[in-house]
């Protein structure tokens, strides 16, 4: 496969072979930590940057989001919770709602899977959130508000936190504790370790060091693992979450998640904002074009994993923080595909 690809460089036709790859990447793609790709279930392409081995990590930021969703699913499979149209209250019995507040009453599950949950706050409420007792009671109090439910797509990360707390409510497992044991263990990914910051500067320099992460999930103070980020995984184990959907929940024949979940996750549902490039969302996995039905995991800084069901693809990129990335899917579609089914 040294020859695989073909690429349209100044108008010709031109094969580009791996090193010239690997050279294209490290030049224009600078904070590319490892590739991995699967075409027809077989790896078909390996590569690291920047001194990172195979099986160094990095710090997925918002691609944990996609993750969260398949907990949620085998939760929903297990029976564990009942479904997502269950009210998100229903599992906080003991939780103080604020003097006025109506609208989180009517809040569900899929409204936090789908973005369209309302929230009493205009961006992410990090130092609130962050410093807080319980993450997930505070983030709850952001919850609601008097538009009432609008079903706007709004794009929350540091509040998602109440999925962990569902997930702990229904299960009575930490966040990482349940990845381990119906997720990461089921497809041969290293069992993951909580990591809780004692200090802002911790926080911080979690999210945008550059040098490789050990297995680790960012955690709150009760050890509930973050869901809109703080995932740390390598480019080759979010290879096998993307096989895991590609493969319609099962992986090496065994069944890990239903079916009926992968197809409800990928559903389409159109965003109305021009800031999400024309994608479409499904339970925190974007759908990138609704005809093909490719989507991606995507995270800041370009980390994503890209399934492709029609070309039968996975492509996954793991990077270091860089801010101005937002994320790799032009990439991806303009060079790794053509590179690995030339």
């Amino acid at each position: 496969d040294e020859q695989l690809g073909k690429l349209e460089f100044d108008g010709e036709h031109d094969y580009m072979n791996r090193e010239e790859l690997h050279n294209l990447i490290r030049e224009q793609q600078p904070n590319i930590c490892q590739v991995v790709a699967y075409k027809n279930n077989k790896k078909v392409y390996s590569d690291c940057w920047n001194d990172y081995q195979v099986d160094d990590c990095t710090h997925i930021m918002s691609a944990t989001k996609s993750v969260i969703a398949l907990l949620i699913g085998i939760a929903v499979d297990k029976g564990q919770i009942g479904s997502i149209d269950d009210k998100v209250l229903d599992y906080f019995p003991d939780y103080k709602i604020k003097r006025g507040e109506k609208t989180i009453h009517e809040i569900t599950i899929k409204h936090l899977l789908t973005m369209r949950a309302p929230y009493k706050c205009k961006g992410d409420p990090w130092s609130k959130v962050c410093s807080s007792d319980n993450w997930t009671y505070s983030s709850l109090d952001f919850l609601g508000g008097r538009k009432g439910i609008t079903d706007e797509f709004n794009y929350q990360t540091v509040c998602l936190h109440i999925l962990s707390g569902i997930l702990y409510k229904a299960t009575n497992m930490r966040t990482v504790d349940y990845a381990n044991t119906y997720l990461f263990e089921p497809l041969g990914i290293p069992l993951h370790n909580n990591y809780y910051a004692e200090t802002a500067e911790e926080h911080k320099q979690f999210t945008i060091g550059k040098l490789p992460k050990e297995n680790i999930w960012f955690c709150d103070t009760d050890g509930l693992g973050t869901p809109g980020y703080g995932l740390c995984m390598s480019a080759e184990d979010m290879a096998k979450i993307g096989l895991l959907c590609l493969n319609k929940g099962r992986y090496n024949d065994k069944r890990v998640v239903s079916q009926q979940w992968i197809e409800e996750m990928t559903q389409p549902r159109t965003v109305e904002s021009d800031n999400f490039r024309g994608m479409d969302y499904g339970y925190l996995w974007w759908i990138i074009d609704r005809n093909t039905n490719i989507y991606a995991a995507i995270g800041n800084s370009g980390n994503v994993i890209y399934i492709n069901p029609k070309k039968n693809i996975v492509v996954s990129v793991a990077s270091y923080f860089k801010p101005t990335v937002f994320d790799r899917v032009d990439f991806i579609q303009q060079y790794i595909e053509p590179f690995i089914t030339g």
